[in-house]
């Protein structure tokens, strides 16, 4: 399920040149394009933790394949960019619902290791992240875009059918009856809420803008478009052991000085990008950045869903997830703005570069200072 909900997220990155051949978009319509998937994303977390007050997680899950396979039939069937927007809003739609109840339920599935499990589940994710450029590519040699985005219509179908069967022959956790309570939860666990969005919401803004123009970045320094895209299937690829490692690291170091570092080696690697211009280069750095970033997020899960309380699990996660997504939705239509500006990529990064070692001296400083929350509340 999770394969097919984060294949919506990303596919739009190694779409991004199709569709730009086939409908004139401009940069920043592009950009859009992309955030708008992930915006999507950002809105339905806060009142899916609502939601999950009052339903079941399996329900909110079998939900999210409904508006999943809705989404992926409006984009599929457009004629005009404009109208593309709103089929990708509604698939980012689906991902939010999906993850905030998805998330909470792996972690309550399994309450001794849950970093474990989330690696587990977002090792499932990151396959999507992988095979995507490939999949593109096989698709482009057999129809266009508008292919691939019917073909995840059916996936998507299939698998909330698939879901929806298991779940019913499976005896669920009951660890959030007594979550009833969403901005009781978001106040009582601000403190490590505030803390899981501060180290995530510039990385993961400057990864969203990052992928979604890799391949943009490649044709910009010399190399093809099927290089850009192998290059991109490198990054997302090197997500697979760093979601299966860093899981199982997350439940045995202290959270917060495994946070730090991880962040502390996605700064240098964006400080280090306007420097990459040759294709194995860029092939290493792709491998390194790759690792780095998607080693952050079941590390913050882990943080979190592994340290909340049953009655407050599902609402605090969805503040975070709120929070977090708000902060990362705008990186695509950030890097598209600035470039139909005239801004170069070398700038760009070098901005965002330093705006990532801003957040991480101030979060260095406020560690030292023992003023951030080593887990959550009791």
């Amino acid at each position: 399920m999770v394969f097919v909900i984060n294949l919506a997220r990303v596919v739009f990155a190694p779409l991004i040149e199709p569709i730009r051949a086939t409908t004139g978009a401009t940069d920043a319509t592009l950009g859009l394009l992309a955030t708008m998937a992930w915006a999507g994303s950002a809105l339905p977390r806060l009142p899916t933790g609502v939601l999950l007050t009052r339903i079941s997680r399996a329900k909110a899950i079998f939900g999210s394949g409904i508006v999943l396979t809705l989404g992926t039939t409006v984009a599929a069937l457009v004629v005009e960019p404009r109208h593309l927007l709103v089929g990708a809003f509604v698939m980012g739609l689906a991902s939010g619902v999906y993850l905030t109840a998805a998330n909470t339920l792996v972690s309550e599935l399994f309450p001794s290791r849950p970093g474990r499990a989330l690696g587990g589940h977002g090792v499932a994710a990151q396959l999507a992240a992988v095979g995507a450029p490939a999949l593109v590519s096989f698709v482009l040699v057999v129809g266009t875009w508008r292919t691939a985005l019917q073909w995840m219509a059916v996936a998507a179908a299939v698998m909330t059918v698939v879901f929806t069967l298991v779940a019913r022959r499976v005896d669920l956790p009951e660890a959030g009856t007594e979550d009833r309570d969403l901005l009781g939860a978001a106040r009582a666990q601000w403190h490590i809420i505030a803390t899981s969005v501060a180290t995530i919401g510039v990385a993961g803004m400057t990864w969203n803008g990052l992928f979604n123009f890799y391949v943009t970045y490649a044709t910009s320094v010399g190399l093809t478009a099927g290089q850009g895209r192998t290059l991109l299937l490198v990054a997302f690829g090197a997500g697979i052991p760093a979601f299966y490692v860093s899981g199982r690291v997350a439940d045995r170091l202290p959270s917060v000085p495994y946070l730090l570092t991880i962040l502390t080696a996605f700064t240098g690697c964006v400080l280090a990008l306007p420097s990459m211009t040759e294709f194995w280069s860029l092939a290493a750095f792709s491998v390194v950045v790759g690792y780095v970033i998607h080693s952050l997020f079941p590390a913050i899960d882990t943080y979190l869903l592994g340290s909340l309380p049953d009655r407050h699990r599902g609402s605090a996660y969805a503040t975070y997830g709120a929070g977090m997504m708000l902060f990362q939705a705008p990186g695509s239509a950030l890097i598209g703005t600035l470039l139909d500006r005239g801004v170069a990529f070398p700038t760009i990064f070098r901005w965002l570069g330093f705006a990532l070692l801003a957040v991480l001296l101030a979060l260095v400083a406020l560690h030292l200072d023992d003023r951030l929350p080593r887990a959550a509340e009791a």
